[in-house]
């Protein structure tokens, strides 16, 4: 199973992890044309608990409560990753309310996303631990 892991020791709270991943997933080549004096739509977000900050991505479960309550099989596990095939979302948001971690969110056009490890727009390691100035983000593969 592979995901991405937060040491929370390490977070800086800086949110450049939310930016490297929407700026991943946006198409866009330049990250000034992507983001800047836009909405952004990360598929990793930061938590400020007051005395620590963390990120906050899907787990890739063993067992994943997303896959099995998605009415139009829009989720699957491929390959050891949840992922998610945006045709086939009706948009019920079922799949929000189960996941335990909070992971999943609604994106900018009616479907749902969440962290697919950047497989589909990067080769090998993900944008968030990539951009991460502090190393508190790392790929874990078991």
């Amino acid at each position: 199973m592979k995901r991405v892991v937060v040491n929370e020791k390490w977070c800086l709270g800086c949110h450049l992890c939310e930016y490297n991943c929407a700026f991943s997933n946006s198409g866009e080549r330049s990250m000034v044309k992507a983001l800047k004096g836009r909405d952004i739509f990360p598929r990793i977000r930061v938590e400020d608990g007051g005395n620590i900050t963390f990120a906050v991505s899907c787990r890739h479960c063993d067992d994943p409560i997303c896959v099995k309550s998605c009415i139009s099989g829009a989720l699957s596990k491929v390959d050891g990753v949840v992922a998610i095939d945006k045709s086939k979302c009706v948009g019920c948001y079922t799949c929000i309310l189960v996941c335990p971690y909070g992971a999943i969110t609604n994106g900018p056009d009616g479907a749902v996303q969440k962290c697919e490890l950047c497989l589909s727009t990067t080769s090998g390691t993900p944008a968030c631990v990539a951009g991460c100035p502090n190393r508190a983000l790392t790929l874990e593969s078991e």
